[in-house]
């Protein structure tokens, strides 16, 4: 693999990461399913993985363009690089002091399956470490398997969800892990 380097986003990183492909594909689900006692209030969220006929296209559910808009606001911004291209970058949000959110992990297509996005990870536990968060949150849609994949790989399990989070009404998925 080439080398990658992993540093702080700087603005003129910016128009390269907004081109990057930000669409995946999958071929499982998350499919929730909701179950009310008739008996009573009660109800019952069950998630079960559904392997699916043939891949299908996720479209990313935050816009790339507010990356110029939004990088200052985030806590922390990584990109990846390889020689002068920016081939992936993560975002991550602290909505509570000792708590980190990763809202966005990106890399690009050609890139994929070749240790970036765990790099990119490695890098956001480190910059956690260092501030002595106490957890890491990890968010995504319950139809992106590979992000799945990568949260379990990475020590994250499966801690929520929020029903029709994305602007696209999808569910967000939250996994979490002690840093």
């Amino acid at each position: 693999m080439e080398a990658i380097e992993v540093r702080p986003t700087v603005s003129s990183d910016l128009p390269q990461l907004m081109g990057l492909d930000h669409s995946s594909t999958s071929d499982h689900v998350w499919q929730l399913e909701l179950r009310r006692d008739p008996r009573g209030p009660q109800v019952s969220a069950i998630f079960r993985e559904v392997r699916l006929p043939r891949p299908v296209a996720i479209a990313c559910p935050n816009d790339p363009f507010a990356l110029a808009d939004d990088w200052k606001r985030k806590a922390m911004m990584c990109t990846a690089i390889s020689g002068s291209d920016a081939v992936g970058y993560l975002a991550l949000a602290e909505p509570r002091t000792g708590v980190a959110w990763i809202t966005d992990i990106v890399v690009s297509p050609n890139w994929r399956r070749r240790g970036v996005g765990g790099a990119l990870l490695e890098a956001a536990h480190t910059w956690c470490a260092e501030r002595e968060f106490r957890k890491a949150f990890f968010e995504m849609q319950s139809k992106n398997h590979p992000a799945m994949m990568l949260a379990q790989k990475y020590g994250y399990e499966f801690c929520g969800y929020n029903d029709r989070y994305y602007s696209n009404q999808d569910i967000a998925l939250v996994f979490m892990r002690a840093v």
